[in-house]
């Protein structure tokens, strides 16, 4: 089964731009608490979009879902609504899956299943070494639709220099492999061009077919809405990019069955991840 392609927009003329394309899911991020401290100085995307983008994106599609990623469980302050008013304001704007970020615990976890009260899927996002700690836990609780490994902000975490580390040293397998163990559908970390990024993201597709992965986030400069903004253009890029994974992804299901085919590409994974962290 082909990879569910998600990327963040809360741009109406963007979604359906990447849901023509291809584009399984449009990811609408409201996560804002505490993140630009924990991510300080990195390029990383922080949107702080709203339940009215959920609105407007919702509006506009025709088939592909939309994911919110609410804000880690939170009492209500006089800064911002509690986590019962944040995630049920996000089902009725019309969110399909909701993501909960950045916990620790499995009580997290379940209040969060809990709050959701069967009214969207639930996408508990693993992004902390807590979460590694306690995921069997984790995973023992009903009522958890998918699951999905945060590679930014665990290997943040973890004190590493590269987020792909995590995928060098074995943690995203020993987490696929329980996750997979559990019949829980499970993706992890995001996915820019094919031929883009420090580790090319062929190899990095290559990854998500061994692990048994279900679902990637398109990164940010995929396509950087914000540098390219003529329609046609973003529309081009869209379309030749999907068209390389999935033809990736069908030589991926060609060699399924040859180990090697896989294992060359881990080896290679591993040694242009040293390089990088000089090691």
């Amino acid at each position: 089964m082909a990879l569910k392609l998600m990327y963040i927009t809360n741009r109406p003329e963007i979604a359906s731009i990447a849901e023509r394309t291809g584009v399984d899911r449009i990811f609408i991020d409201m996560e804002y608490i505490g993140k630009s401290l924990r991510q300080g100085g990195m390029d990383t995307v922080q949107s702080h979009h709203t339940t009215e983008d959920i609105r407007a994106i919702r509006a506009v599609l025709k088939t592909a879902q939309i994911m919110v990623r609410c804000n880690p469980i939170h009492e209500k302050t006089e800064q911002y609504p509690s986590s019962q008013e944040e995630i049920d304001a996000a089902i009725a704007a019309g969110a399909d899956i909701l993501m909960l970020p950045y916990f620790k615990t499995a009580n997290e976890v379940r209040e969060f299943i809990r709050l959701v009260d069967g009214r969207a899927r639930t996408l508990p996002l693993v992004e902390t070494p807590e979460a590694v700690a306690c995921i069997d836990e984790i995973l023992a609780l009903d009522g958890l639709d998918e699951i999905f490994v945060g590679l930014n902000d665990l290997s943040l975490g973890y004190g590493m220099k590269f987020m792909f580390e995590l995928l060098a040293n074995g943690t995203v397998e020993c987490l696929c492999n329980k996750f997979k163990e559990k019949g829980i559908p499970y993706g992890f970390g995001g996915l820019a061009s094919l031929e883009g990024g420090l580790l090319p993201g062929k190899m990095v597709l290559k990854e998500h077919y061994r692990l048994g992965s279900s679902c990637v986030i398109l990164a940010r400069s995929f396509c950087n809405t914000a540098i390219v903004t003529a329609p046609s253009e973003v529309t081009r890029i869209f379309e030749e990019g999907l068209a390389k994974i999935r033809a990736l992804e069908k030589e991926c299901v060609e060699h399924r069955m040859e180990a090697d085919y896989f294992e060359r590409n881990r080896i290679d994974v591993t040694k242009i991840v040293k390089e990088i962290i000089g090691t």
